[in-house]
């Protein structure tokens, strides 16, 4: 008798624990957000995450009256910063902007505290802005085949500046880019590109692929110059300027940015942040401010921004792998 009764109280306890967490859930979304958000860039102020959390970041304040906080968590080529938003409580409160580095490749080359796949909920795909392929000034190289003709000709003396650290969409891109023309060069790792393109326009490194976003305004300002750009097709602002693709079939990199979210965070709060993210990307004057950094904005579902990434994961590792890509 006192087995059954204890069986009957526990099966009732479940059963309020569902729906209380069920009202919980709905409260959360129709509540959300009652207080501050915190967006993480995990890469210092100034590069494409940090620059694309804090345009977003300010229309997200504007429309629900929250402060959006932006905390720059830099280290670990980017994964500082996506395992305290992993390891937060899932309530839609703590986000991250992550890039396509921490995305899909880092999970080939790093022993990570985090697995992307089950420990986020995916928001939304921000944006995706090309690489561009650059140089320092002081580099007698305006093409492609210029570039390589010099770079073969200093065997090894050049420095290719890391952005977001080794194992980053920017060392990959280098890497490969350094292999498939069979030249050899040095990579000097940074936090972010920020501090990379710093260094780039003071001469202090030699060449370097980085977010358009952050990239662009320094070429449009003369103080590096452009060699190429890493989507598959010319970039409309740049008609002039080649594809690395144009000379290397099938050359595709680039800033994929990714709004993510702990997993366990309610899906009714997770679609309400989709919603608003969707919905300042059609705003025409953040549409055409994108557009004159060189992102484009992403018309991606939650659904297919995990998809994306199941598909991309396994890619990146094959080529980590044919490429014979290291972290030191």
């Amino acid at each position: 008798m006192f087995k059954k009764l204890s069986f009957a109280v526990t099966a009732v306890t479940a059963v309020t624990a569902l729906l209380l967490s069920a009202s919980v859930h709905a409260q959360t979304a129709a509540t959300f957000p009652s207080t501050p958000i915190k967006i993480v860039a995990p890469f210092p102020a100034g590069g494409t995450s940090d620059v694309l959390a804090r345009i977003f970041g300010q229309k997200i304040t504007e429309n629900w009256g929250q402060p959006v906080v932006i905390e720059n968590r830099p280290g670990a080529s980017g994964n500082l910063g996506a395992d305290q938003v992993a390891k937060s409580a899932p309530d839609g409160y703590t986000l991250v902007l992550m890039d396509v580095g921490n995305l899909v490749i880092s999970p080939a080359l790093f022993k990570l505290p985090f697995n992307v796949m089950n420990d986020f909920a995916p928001v939304a795909m921000v944006a995706y802005s090309p690489h561009l392929l650059a140089v320092s000034t002081k580099i007698p190289a305006n093409t492609p085949a210029e570039l390589v003709a010099y770079a073969k000709a200093q065997k090894g003396k050049l420095n290719y500046a890391v952005a977001a650290g080794m194992g980053s969409a920017s060392h990959l891109a280098g890497v490969t880019y350094a292999q498939r023309n069979g030249i050899e060069w040095g990579y000097v790792p940074y936090k972010g590109g920020a501090q990379a393109i710093t260094d780039l326009v003071g001469g202090q490194v030699d060449v370097m692929f980085n977010g358009m976003v952050a990239t662009y305004p320094q070429v449009k300002a003369g103080k590096i110059k452009l060699i190429a750009v890493s989507s598959l097709t010319r970039n409309p602002q740049m008609p002039d300027t080649p594809t690395v693709a144009e000379s290397l079939p099938g050359f595709l990199t680039g800033s994929f940015q990714g709004l993510l979210a702990p997993a366990g965070t309610p899906k009714a709060v997770v679609d309400k942040l989709h919603a608003e993210i969707k919905r300042i990307a059609a705003i025409p004057e953040i549409k055409e401010r994108l557009t004159t950094l060189g992102a484009e904005p992403s018309a991606m579902t939650a659904d297919q921004f995990s998809q994306w990434m199941r598909t991309e994961i396994p890619a990146m590792a094959k080529i980590v792998k044919d490429e014979k890509i290291t972290v030191e």
